[in-house]
């Protein structure tokens, strides 16, 4: 992995000639390029590819609005681990606007907005984080005297793609939970006439937002979405079907409430109310802050908050699901033992039941058969 400084870009220069200029070495580069191959789920010989891309690539305009929002996507972004965000902005991407980290505010940050986005339309990327409110001509949110809706729809006439970054973004979130005072609602409902790609999660794992922005940047388009619109590479397995608990669930281990004996030795969490059967997440594989682990590897069940009106369809969020299909959801280990013990033994007898008949059938068959080679009656060879 290579690390920031302050050197700036020159006018026209590539990334690798940025990197060669700062002395960053061949191979540290292919390493960032073979991590990012590793994210997205491409074969590793898609690396030189990956390599290649970036290498020629000249340093792309971003823009990023937040709305109606905890600011927690942010923060998620600001601990991604590969790339940093030091790298992502020094390094990869110019991020010409983003009112909570840049240094600019008021009519200076205005100033900037506007600047990037003529300077750079119909090429930059657009990130957002946040909900846009539409009750009441949207006035639950007002940025220099624009509503949110107004900022958005202006900033996505020029951008060359639209990234969604969170839950809030994705759909409303919190904000869009039953009643919905504000009307919120997520990206995808303003902005139409362009492909959105939705960064779930409240907030999204980093590394997600990264390896997206690293897809466009190389290949020149969105990564494949599902049925959604968020990237297939992180969004196509169940939390259930990748948690190292799994095992616990199949064996009917469960932890009936917090902190006794069966969570201290990390038993399955669907009992106190885990939605992970339902959870499309890669939070197993990515984990979180730098992989340093992730809430069911802390003991905490998974809330679910990376499909779309989570706050309503998985509340309460400490109560268990209805029934999910699979062995030894109710019943202990030594239950389940015992169910197939009973199985096997059931099996063995009508296996040997089966074997008695087939034996009995074929031995009134050879008497049935006639004597191959047997003379015609009365007469002899």
């Amino acid at each position: 992995m290579y690390f920031p400084s302050s050197r700036p870009w020159a006018d026209g220069e590539t990334l690798s000639e940025h990197l060669e200029r700062r002395g960053v070495s061949r191979r540290d580069f292919l390493k960032f390029c073979g991590e990012m191959t590793a994210v997205l789920g491409l074969s590793s010989a898609m690396t030189p590819k990956v390599a290649a891309a970036l290498a020629a690539m000249k340093r792309p305009s971003v823009i990023w609005l937040q709305l109606q929002e905890c600011t927690g996507c942010v923060e998620s972004v600001l601990r991604t681990g590969n790339p940093s965000i030091g790298d992502l902005v020094l390094d990869v991407i110019s991020l010409d606007y983003q009112h909570t980290i840049m240094a600019a505010a008021g009519h200076q940050a205005e100033n900037a907005l506007q600047q990037a986005m003529k300077d750079n339309k119909g090429e930059y990327l657009l990130l957002v984080t946040g909900s846009i409110p539409l009750n009441d001509d949207g006035i639950y949110l007002t940025i220099g005297g624009r509503t949110a809706k107004e900022i958005l729809v202006d900033a996505a006439k020029g951008a060359k793609a639209v990234i969604a970054v969170g839950a809030c973004a994705h759909w409303g979130s919190v904000q869009a939970a039953r009643p919905n005072p504000t009307g919120a609602v997520g990206v995808s409902e303003v902005v139409t006439d362009k492909p959105v790609v939705n960064i779930a999660g409240c907030p999204p794992i980093s590394d997600v937002v990264t390896a997206t922005i690293v897809h466009y940047l190389t290949f020149g388009n969105i990564p494949e979405l599902d049925y959604d619109g968020r990237p297939r590479f992180a969004y196509s397995s169940r939390i259930h079907d990748q948690c190292p608990r799994r095992a616990n669930f199949d064996a009917g281990q469960f932890v009936e409430e917090f902190d006794d004996e069966a969570a201290r030795k990390g038993y399955c969490l669907y009992q106190v109310g885990c939605k992970g059967p339902a959870t499309f997440s890669p939070c197993p594989i990515f984990l979180w802050n730098s992989g340093t682990s992730w809430p069911i590897g802390a003991g905490h069940p998974c809330i679910g908050c990376t499909e779309r009106h989570f706050w309503d369809t998985m509340s309460p969020f400490y109560k268990r699901m209805p029934d999910v299909a699979g062995f030894g959801i109710e019943s202990k280990v030594d239950l389940i033992g015992a169910a197939l013990a009973a199985g096997a033994v059931a099996g063995v007898a009508a296996h040997a039941t089966a074997t008695g008949v087939h034996q009995i059938r074929e031995r009134r068959r050879e008497r049935e058969l006639p004597i191959v080679n047997q003379p015609p009656s009365g007469k002899k060879e």
